[in-house]
């Protein structure tokens, strides 16, 4: 199997702002997306990835982000071994100094 690609949540910043449109799939739990979540991410919990995986597009890149880049990084293999175009987000949303969208209730 090829080595997952990453991306640093600077490097991600700066696509974000030069892409227009980018999947950015957050892996983390309710409580953690509560806190703020990047906007425009899709927020499909670690968990729910295999049940859900049919909603992501083979066709596309999909960069995946968690707390810190160990879980996105579990889901960057599993996609990549189902044939998915992953990247995982390195540092995650610990590094991310980007804007964040802050949601009150789940």
């Amino acid at each position: 199997m090829q080595p997952i690609k990453i991306i640093t949540s600077k490097e991600l910043e700066m696509l974000l702002e030069k892409e227009q449109t980018v999947s950015l799939i957050d892996v983390r739990e309710n409580e953690e997306v509560i806190q703020g979540i990047i906007p425009g991410a899709r927020h499909i919990r670690m968990g729910e990835i295999p049940a859900r995986k049919e909603e992501l597009d083979k066709n596309i890149i999909h960069f995946i982000i968690c707390r810190s880049g160990a879980r996105s990084g579990r889901v960057c293999e599993y996609l990549q071994s189902l044939g998915y175009d992953v990247v995982n987000v390195e540092g995650g949303m610990l590094d991310w100094e980007g804007e964040v969208k802050i949601m009150f209730t789940y």
